[in-house]
């Protein structure tokens, strides 16, 4: 960077990112992309629901990773957090169910219960 233009170029590149990322209003998927994450299938989670989303052109959906959460043991762990609805958290999510999770709570909005390992309302 040579300028203080430069500078305020790459501020506002940044800026506008930030806005892409916390869309507010859409849904937000966040996958568990820690070390024990990845060694238990998350990336192939997350290649499925972007995957699937794509197949359903429900492409407002803002999906995140994030480290470990501190249970490895269910790995990959998929959180699911509708607008106005309880955050979701999903245990043990490989592919075919991450596909699962995208027809049933994203699209048809019904939680899978059989994988649900924590439900947070929004103000918890």
């Amino acid at each position: 960077m040579k300028s203080i233009e430069d500078l305020e170029r790459v501020r506002d590149e940044a800026r506008a990112h930030i806005r892409i990322r916390s869309s507010a209003g859409s849904p937000r998927v966040t996958i568990g992309m820690g070390t024990c994450g990845i060694a238990a299938g998350a990336r192939e989670t997350m290649l499925a629901i972007i995957d699937e989303l794509k197949k359903r052109q429900q492409l407002d959906v803002t999906i995140t990773e994030t480290g470990c959460v501190g249970l490895c043991a269910k790995e990959p762990i998929v959180e699911v957090q509708i607008p106005g609805e309880p955050k979701v958290a999903y245990g043990n999510v490989d592919a075919a169910r991450a596909r699962q999770i995208v027809v049933s709570h994203l699209v048809n909005r019904k939680i899978v219960d059989d994988w649900v390992i924590n439900i947070r309302k929004e103000d918890e």
